[in-house]
C-alpha cells in the first residue's frame, strides 16, 4: 500500500487524501503474500505440473464438446408435416429378374377409397437379362391412412400363367431423404432385401409400420421423413377357383408417435462456466493435496529431529 505524504506521526488519524487507498485495501479479497514468505518444494512443483496437464486435458475435452454439434431426439404425438396435404411421398426401386416389363405394374389402394391399377406417373421400367426381367423405379404419393401398394401383373393386358415374383428390393423410402451422419434410423429398412431363392409362384407380404420423423438443423430448417419397421411373410394363395395370381404387397399403417431429431450446440455461457469450474476445482484440490503432503512432511521432520536428541 502506498503511504500518504500528509500523514503526521503524532496524529491518530489520516488526512482525507489517504482514505481511498485504505478503503481499497479493505475490500481487496485477493490479498497478496510476499514471495519471501513462501517456500517452494519439489512436491509442490510435481503437483503443479500434473495440475496444469490435467486442466489442459479437460479443457481440450470440453472444447471438443463445445465445437461438436449434438443431436438430441424426442417423442411426441402429432402430425409434423401438416402442409403436405395428407400425403406421403414414396420412392420404390425393385428388380424382378424373371418377369417381363410389359407385365409389371404398380397398384395403390387405401381406406379412403383410392384404388389405382397400373400407376405410371413418375415411374420407369428398365429391361433386365435381355428383356426377360425388369427393374421398376417409381415415385408416388400415398394418403396418410392405412392402405397398401403392390407390384403385380394386374394391369397387364393378358395375365401370365405362372408369373415369377422373385425379386430384390433396392430401395423403399418415405418422405425426404435425410443426408445426415448423426442419425442412424430405419429409413430404408427393406433396402437390399433378396427374395431370389423364394418360391417363384409365391406372394410376398411386407407389413410396414411407418413412424413420422422430423430433423431440425441448427438454422431451424426442418426435413420430414419416415422410418419404418417391417415384418414379412411368403405364401401361395388359393381360392375356390384355383391359385391366386401372386403379387408383392406392401401393407402400411402409420404410427401416431413422431420422432424428432434436433441439432444443438452447447451454449457459450455453459462452456465458460465449465472451464471456470475445472480450473477452480483442480487448483483447490491440488492445493489441499499439496498442503497435506507438506504438513505431513514437516511433522515427520520434527519427529526425526526429536529422535536424534
Amino acid at each position: 500500500m502506498k503511504l500518504c505524504r500528509n500523514f503526521h506521526p503524532f496524529s491518530c488519524s489520516l488526512v482525507p487524501t489517504c482514505l481511498p487507498v485504505l478503503q481499497a485495501s479493505v475490500f481487496d479479497i485477493y490479498r497478496k503474500v510476499p514471495k519471501d514468505l513462501t517456500q517452494p518444494t519439489y512436491t509442490g512443483a510435481i503437483i503443479s505440473i500434473c495440475c496444469c496437464l490435467f486442466i489442459l486435458f479437460l479443457f481440450l475435452s470440453e472444447l471438443t464438446g463445445f465445437i461438436t454439434t449434438e443431436v438430441v431426439n424426442e417423442l411426441y404425438v402429432d402430425d409434423p408435416d401438416k402442409d403436405s396435404g395428407g400425403k406421403i411421398d414414396v420412392s420404390l426401386n425393385i428388380s424382378l429378374p424373371n418377369l417381363h416389363c410389359e407385365l409389371v405394374g404398380l397398384d395403390i389402394q387405401d381406406e379412403m377409397g383410392r384404388h389405382e391399377v397400373g400407376h405410371i406417373d413418375n415411374s420407369m421400367k428398365i429391361p433386365l437379362n435381355n428383356g426377360a426381367g425388369c427393374r421398376f423405379e417409381g415415385q408416388f404419393s400415398i394418403n396418410k391412412v392405412p392402405g397398401n401398394f403392390h407390384v403385380s401383373t394386374h394391369s397387364a393386358t393378358a395375365q401370365p400363367q405362372n408369373p415369377d415374383m422373385t425379386h430384390v428390393i433396392h430401395k423403399l423410402s418415405f418422405g425426404d431423404t435425410l443426408q445426415v451422419q448423426n442419425v442412424h434410423g430405419a429409413f430404408n429398412a427393406l433396402g437390399g432385401a433378396d427374395r431370389l431363392t423364394s418360391n417363384p409362384l409365391a406372394s410376398h407380404d411386407y407389413i410396414l409400420k411407418i413412424v413420422p420423423t422430423v430433423y431440425e438443423d441448427k438454422s431451424g430448417k426442418q426435413q420430414y421423413s419416415y422410418q419404418y419397421t417391417v415384418a414379412n411373410k411368403e405364401y401361395v394363395a388359393y381360392s375356390h377357383t384355383g391359385r391366386i395370381i401372386p403379387a408383392i404387397w406392401f401393407r402400411y399403417d402409420l404410427s401416431p408417435i413422431t420422432v424428432k431429431y434436433t441439432e444443438r450446440r452447447q451454449p457459450l455461457y455453459r462452456f465458460i462456466t465449465t472451464i471456470c469450474a475445472i480450473i477452480g476445482g483442480t487448483f483447490t484440490v491440488a492445493g489441499i493435496l499439496d498442503s497435506c503432503i507438506f504438513t505431513a512432511s514437516e511433522a515427520w521432520k520434527k519427529i526425526q529431529l526429536g529422535k536424534m536428541h
